[in-house]
Protein backbone atom coordinates (compact mmCIF):
# COMPACT_ATOMS: atom_id res chain seq x y z
CA UNK A 1 0.00 0.00 0.00
CA UNK A 2 0.68 3.37 -0.70
CA UNK A 3 2.62 5.30 2.27
CA UNK A 4 0.39 8.44 2.77
CA UNK A 5 0.80 11.44 5.37
CA UNK A 6 -0.96 10.16 8.39
CA UNK A 7 1.73 7.23 8.24
CA UNK A 8 4.51 9.98 8.59
CA UNK A 9 2.56 12.13 11.19
CA UNK A 10 2.45 11.37 14.69
CA UNK A 11 1.33 14.53 15.77
CA UNK A 12 0.28 18.41 15.80
CA UNK A 13 2.93 20.78 15.25
CA UNK A 14 4.00 22.51 18.81
CA UNK A 15 5.57 26.34 18.76
CA UNK A 16 9.14 25.96 20.87
CA UNK A 17 10.16 29.48 20.26
CA UNK A 18 8.38 32.58 19.08
CA UNK A 19 9.14 36.38 18.76
CA UNK A 20 11.45 36.39 15.37
CA UNK A 21 10.63 37.78 11.30
CA UNK A 22 12.92 35.26 9.30
CA UNK A 23 14.62 31.78 11.18
CA UNK A 24 16.30 29.48 9.48
CA UNK A 25 18.97 26.45 9.53
CA UNK A 26 17.68 24.10 12.31
CA UNK A 27 19.98 21.30 13.27
CA UNK A 28 19.78 18.87 16.85
CA UNK A 29 23.04 19.30 18.78
CA UNK A 30 24.90 16.12 20.33
CA UNK A 31 24.27 17.85 23.24
CA UNK A 32 20.61 17.81 23.51
CA UNK A 33 18.81 20.48 22.13
CA UNK A 34 17.87 22.66 19.23
CA UNK A 35 19.97 25.24 17.25
CA UNK A 36 18.69 27.47 14.52
CA UNK A 37 19.68 30.92 12.60
CA UNK A 38 18.01 34.21 12.64
CA UNK A 39 18.21 36.52 9.99
CA UNK A 40 15.76 38.94 9.99
CA UNK A 41 17.66 41.35 12.79
CA UNK A 42 20.92 42.60 13.39
CA UNK A 43 23.39 41.55 14.63
CA UNK A 44 21.96 37.94 13.48
CA UNK A 45 21.67 34.91 16.01
CA UNK A 46 22.04 31.76 16.28
CA UNK A 47 19.47 30.68 19.13
CA UNK A 48 19.27 27.37 21.14
CA UNK A 49 16.13 25.01 22.57
CA UNK A 50 16.13 22.38 24.80
CA UNK A 51 12.88 20.48 25.16
CA UNK A 52 10.65 21.73 27.19
CA UNK A 53 12.78 25.03 27.97
CA UNK A 54 12.92 28.67 26.89
CA UNK A 55 14.94 30.03 24.05
CA UNK A 56 18.24 30.95 25.19
CA UNK A 57 21.04 32.84 22.58
CA UNK A 58 23.65 30.70 21.91
CA UNK A 59 25.60 33.13 19.58
CA UNK A 60 25.41 36.61 17.93
CA UNK A 61 26.95 38.32 15.50
CA UNK A 62 27.03 35.37 13.16
CA UNK A 63 27.33 37.78 10.05
CA UNK A 64 23.71 36.23 8.87
CA UNK A 65 24.51 32.65 9.56
CA UNK A 66 21.58 30.66 7.69
CA UNK A 67 22.20 27.15 7.79
CA UNK A 68 23.90 25.08 10.09
CA UNK A 69 24.76 21.38 10.12
CA UNK A 70 27.47 19.21 11.95
CA UNK A 71 30.70 17.98 11.52
CA UNK A 72 31.73 14.37 11.86
CA UNK A 73 32.98 16.01 15.20
CA UNK A 74 29.89 17.08 16.23
CA UNK A 75 30.90 20.98 15.06
CA UNK A 76 28.80 23.55 14.40
CA UNK A 77 29.14 24.28 10.80
CA UNK A 78 27.32 27.68 9.42
CA UNK A 79 27.10 29.20 5.86
CA UNK A 80 27.78 32.79 6.97
CA UNK A 81 26.41 35.17 4.24
CA UNK A 82 27.85 38.49 4.96
CA UNK A 83 31.01 37.26 6.21
CA UNK A 84 31.14 35.22 2.42
CA UNK A 85 32.44 32.17 4.18
CA UNK A 86 31.65 28.78 5.67
CA UNK A 87 32.56 28.78 9.22
CA UNK A 88 33.15 26.19 11.89
CA UNK A 89 32.67 26.45 15.55
CA UNK A 90 35.26 24.34 17.48
CA UNK A 91 34.34 22.92 21.00
CA UNK A 92 35.73 26.54 22.87
CA UNK A 93 33.41 28.19 20.91
CA UNK A 94 36.60 29.77 18.84
CA UNK A 95 34.86 29.94 15.07
CA UNK A 96 37.26 29.69 12.20
CA UNK A 97 36.27 30.23 8.58
CA UNK A 98 36.74 26.88 6.41
CA UNK A 99 35.73 28.13 3.32
CA UNK A 100 35.95 31.89 2.02
CA UNK A 101 37.51 30.97 -1.53
CA UNK A 102 37.33 28.50 -4.58
CA UNK A 103 40.41 28.84 -6.93
CA UNK A 104 41.18 31.87 -5.46
CA UNK A 105 38.22 33.56 -5.91
CA UNK A 106 36.61 34.99 -2.85
CA UNK A 107 32.24 33.06 -2.42
CA UNK A 108 29.27 35.27 -2.72
CA UNK A 109 26.86 34.52 -0.19
CA UNK A 110 27.03 30.73 1.13
CA UNK A 111 23.32 29.64 2.06
CA UNK A 112 22.88 25.93 3.64
CA UNK A 113 25.19 23.14 4.30
CA UNK A 114 25.46 19.29 4.50
CA UNK A 115 28.24 16.79 4.91
CA UNK A 116 28.38 13.27 4.54
CA UNK A 117 30.33 10.49 5.99
CA UNK A 118 33.95 10.50 4.49
CA UNK A 119 34.39 14.31 6.11
CA UNK A 120 32.88 16.06 3.09
CA UNK A 121 30.91 19.04 3.33
CA UNK A 122 28.78 20.29 0.20
CA UNK A 123 27.65 23.85 0.16
CA UNK A 124 25.33 26.01 -1.70
CA UNK A 125 26.78 29.79 -3.11
CA UNK A 126 24.51 32.39 -3.86
CA UNK A 127 24.05 36.13 -4.32
CA UNK A 128 26.04 36.69 -7.66
CA UNK A 129 25.20 39.67 -9.06
CA UNK A 130 24.77 41.66 -5.75
CA UNK A 131 27.72 42.96 -5.01
CA UNK A 132 29.85 45.66 -7.60
CA UNK A 133 32.00 44.24 -9.99
CA UNK A 134 35.17 44.84 -8.38
CA UNK A 135 33.66 42.70 -5.29
CA UNK A 136 32.81 39.91 -7.31
CA UNK A 137 35.12 37.29 -8.24
CA UNK A 138 32.35 34.27 -9.01
CA UNK A 139 30.23 35.57 -11.50
CA UNK A 140 27.20 32.88 -10.81
CA UNK A 141 25.39 30.87 -8.46
CA UNK A 142 26.58 26.95 -7.83
CA UNK A 143 27.46 24.13 -5.33
CA UNK A 144 30.56 24.15 -3.74
CA UNK A 145 32.13 20.94 -1.40
CA UNK A 146 35.08 21.44 0.76
CA UNK A 147 36.68 17.98 0.79
CA UNK A 148 37.98 16.18 3.45
CA UNK A 149 41.64 17.83 3.36
CA UNK A 150 39.91 21.41 2.98
CA UNK A 151 39.71 21.99 -0.27
CA UNK A 152 37.73 23.81 -1.93
CA UNK A 153 36.17 22.74 -5.19
CA UNK A 154 33.30 23.40 -7.53
CA UNK A 155 30.73 20.67 -7.44
CA UNK A 156 28.02 22.24 -9.29
CA UNK A 157 28.12 25.29 -11.18
CA UNK A 158 26.67 27.68 -12.84
CA UNK A 159 23.36 26.75 -11.25
CA UNK A 160 20.35 29.40 -11.27
CA UNK A 161 19.32 29.55 -7.87
CA UNK A 162 20.58 26.93 -5.72
CA UNK A 163 19.15 26.66 -1.90
CA UNK A 164 18.71 23.55 0.08
CA UNK A 165 20.79 20.52 -0.39
CA UNK A 166 20.57 16.78 0.87
CA UNK A 167 22.02 12.73 0.03
CA UNK A 168 20.26 10.27 -0.30
CA UNK A 169 20.73 7.74 2.78
CA UNK A 170 23.51 5.74 0.35
CA UNK A 171 25.15 8.76 -0.44
CA UNK A 172 25.08 8.16 -3.98
CA UNK A 173 22.37 10.34 -4.82
CA UNK A 174 22.70 14.10 -4.31
CA UNK A 175 19.39 16.73 -4.82
CA UNK A 176 19.87 20.18 -5.08
CA UNK A 177 16.47 23.08 -4.60
CA UNK A 178 16.31 25.93 -7.26
CA UNK A 179 14.22 28.39 -5.64
CA UNK A 180 13.35 31.06 -8.30
CA UNK A 181 12.24 31.73 -10.87
CA UNK A 182 11.44 28.02 -11.66
CA UNK A 183 10.63 26.39 -8.54
CA UNK A 184 11.67 22.81 -8.85
CA UNK A 185 14.90 19.85 -7.26
CA UNK A 186 17.60 18.32 -9.47
CA UNK A 187 18.98 14.83 -9.16
CA UNK A 188 22.47 13.96 -9.49
CA UNK A 189 24.89 10.97 -8.96
CA UNK A 190 27.28 11.08 -6.47
CA UNK A 191 30.66 9.33 -8.12
CA UNK A 192 33.92 8.16 -5.65
CA UNK A 193 35.71 10.93 -5.91
CA UNK A 194 32.61 13.04 -4.92
CA UNK A 195 31.92 15.09 -7.85
CA UNK A 196 28.24 15.10 -9.06
CA UNK A 197 27.29 13.94 -12.57
CA UNK A 198 23.78 12.85 -14.24
CA UNK A 199 22.47 15.76 -13.38
CA UNK A 200 17.95 16.10 -13.82
CA UNK A 201 14.82 17.09 -12.94
CA UNK A 202 13.80 15.26 -10.11
CA UNK A 203 10.66 17.48 -8.79
CA UNK A 204 8.98 20.48 -10.28
CA UNK A 205 6.62 22.68 -7.91
CA UNK A 206 3.28 23.90 -8.77
CA UNK A 207 2.60 27.64 -8.16
CA UNK A 208 -1.21 26.93 -5.87
CA UNK A 209 -1.72 30.26 -4.71
CA UNK A 210 -0.55 29.75 -0.88
CA UNK A 211 2.60 31.36 0.32
CA UNK A 212 6.19 29.34 0.43
CA UNK A 213 8.65 28.58 -1.82
CA UNK A 214 11.18 25.56 -2.03
CA UNK A 215 13.99 26.99 0.29
CA UNK A 216 15.22 23.96 3.34
CA UNK A 217 15.40 20.12 2.28
CA UNK A 218 15.77 17.34 4.83
CA UNK A 219 15.16 13.22 4.06
CA UNK A 220 14.01 10.68 6.41
CA UNK A 221 15.91 7.08 6.86
CA UNK A 222 13.94 5.67 3.74
CA UNK A 223 15.17 8.60 1.56
CA UNK A 224 11.86 10.14 1.46
CA UNK A 225 12.47 13.78 0.18
CA UNK A 226 10.69 16.77 2.95
CA UNK A 227 11.29 19.89 1.32
CA UNK A 228 9.34 23.76 1.96
CA UNK A 229 7.59 24.65 -0.74
CA UNK A 230 4.03 26.36 -1.34
CA UNK A 231 1.13 25.58 1.49
CA UNK A 232 4.05 23.68 3.60
CA UNK A 233 6.49 20.94 3.55
CA UNK A 234 6.15 19.01 0.12
CA UNK A 235 7.20 15.20 1.17
CA UNK A 236 7.98 13.13 -2.09
CA UNK A 237 9.44 9.37 -2.53
CA UNK A 238 12.43 8.82 -4.07
CA UNK A 239 11.10 7.46 -7.02
CA UNK A 240 9.57 10.98 -7.43
CA UNK A 241 5.85 10.53 -6.63
CA UNK A 242 4.77 13.16 -3.95
CA UNK A 243 2.96 11.99 -0.77
CA UNK A 244 1.53 15.20 0.15
CA UNK A 245 2.05 18.33 1.87
CA UNK A 246 2.25 18.90 5.80
CA UNK A 247 0.71 22.03 6.81
CA UNK A 248 2.18 24.64 9.51
CA UNK A 249 0.83 27.19 11.18
CA UNK A 250 2.86 29.64 8.99
CA UNK A 251 5.41 29.73 6.23
CA UNK A 252 7.68 27.05 6.73
CA UNK A 253 11.74 27.97 5.32
CA UNK A 254 13.60 25.14 6.53
CA UNK A 255 13.75 22.06 9.24
CA UNK A 256 16.01 19.13 10.95
CA UNK A 257 15.64 16.16 12.46
CA UNK A 258 16.11 15.82 16.23
CA UNK A 259 15.22 14.23 19.63
CA UNK A 260 16.92 11.00 20.74
CA UNK A 261 15.06 8.51 18.57
CA UNK A 262 15.39 11.61 15.49
CA UNK A 263 11.96 11.25 15.17
CA UNK A 264 10.90 15.07 15.68
CA UNK A 265 11.20 17.45 12.71
CA UNK A 266 12.21 20.85 13.66
CA UNK A 267 10.54 23.42 11.57
CA UNK A 268 11.73 27.26 11.11
CA UNK A 269 9.41 29.35 10.34
CA UNK A 270 8.48 32.82 9.80
CA UNK A 271 8.48 34.53 13.20
CA UNK A 272 8.42 30.62 15.17
CA UNK A 273 9.72 27.64 15.34
CA UNK A 274 7.95 24.24 16.00
CA UNK A 275 8.48 20.69 16.60
CA UNK A 276 6.17 18.09 14.88
CA UNK A 277 6.59 14.29 16.14
CA UNK A 278 6.81 11.93 13.37
CA UNK A 279 6.29 7.58 13.24
CA UNK A 280 9.65 7.63 10.79
CA UNK A 281 12.87 8.60 12.08
CA UNK A 282 14.87 11.13 9.85
CA UNK A 283 18.17 10.43 8.32
CA UNK A 284 20.93 10.82 10.92
CA UNK A 285 23.73 13.54 10.25
CA UNK A 286 27.16 11.20 9.94
CA UNK A 287 29.50 11.24 12.77
CA UNK A 288 32.94 10.05 13.13
CA UNK A 289 33.10 6.31 14.12
CA UNK A 290 34.57 5.63 17.62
Amino acid sequence: MAVTLKDLVAGEPKQIATGFGFTEGPVWHPDGYVLFTQIDKEPHFIWKVAPGKEKELWRSGTGRATGLTLDLQGRVIACEQLNRRVSRQEKDGTVVGIATHCEGKRLNRPNDVVGISDGSLYFTNRGAGSYPPEQTDIPQNGVYRIAPNGDVQPAVYPFVDPNGLAFSPDEKTFYLINTRPSMHIDAFDVQKDGSLTNQRRFHTFKETGEPGFPDGMKLDQDGRIYCTGPGGIHVIEPNGNVIGVIKLPEQSINMGWGDADNKTLYVAAMTSVYSLRMHVAGLKIPRAKK
